[in-house]
């Protein structure tokens, strides 16, 4: 079997073009599943603080405290996405444009979000959140990146636990404006 991995070059490196042992390809293909990735991470996160700040009725603070927690959760992987890009070689988002370019998690601008609606569909997005990641993750393995594999695994089990989150909290949410 041939390995992927090239030999680590020692020479130094012009800017932003950091030594890795990783091919060109898998810099490429790795850097754009994880831009993808960030580019969700940040929507998800701006959806969940939307959430967070508009929610409202009788289960206000649960629910408010939750997403408050989830948000924070989700935030925390940001930097650590992009500086996995950075170490590899790659480059990573640069812009509000380019975010809204590569995400696909869908914007909810909507007034008003019945609490129950608010968190089915941050269950929905979380779970298309982990499909994507679980892609990610096979671009990794088929280039050889244990560590970001590895990361992904770790953020894959925290979106699994804010699902089962959202789904316990979504059984008693109101869905019916009432």
């Amino acid at each position: 079997m041939t390995s992927k991995i090239r030999k680590l070059d020692t020479q130094v490196p012009e800017r932003l073009n950091t030594p890795t042992d990783l091919s060109d390809d898998a810099i490429q293909d790795i850097s754009k599943a994880l831009n993808g990735l960030l580019a969700d991470t940040f929507a998800l996160y701006v959806k969940t603080k939307n959430f967070h700040w508009h929610v409202s009725g009788p289960h206000f603070r649960d629910y408010h405290l939750l997403l408050d927690e989830q948000a924070t959760q989700i935030e925390a992987s940001v930097d650590v996405l992009a500086e996995r890009v950075r170490k590899i070689g790659g480059t990573t988002i640069r812009s509000i444009g380019q975010i809204a370019k590569l995400q696909r998690v869908k914007d909810n601008d909507e007034d008003i979000v019945l609490p129950g609606d608010m968190l089915a569909e941050l269950m929905a997005d979380n779970k298309a959140h982990i499909q994507n990641m679980r892609e990610a993750h096979k671009v990794a393995d088929e280039n050889e990146d244990v560590a970001t594999a590895s990361l992904l695994e770790n953020f894959i089990d925290e979106a699994e636990k804010r699902c089962w989150f959202l789904f316990e909290a979504s059984r008693g949410a109101d869905r019916s404006g009432h």
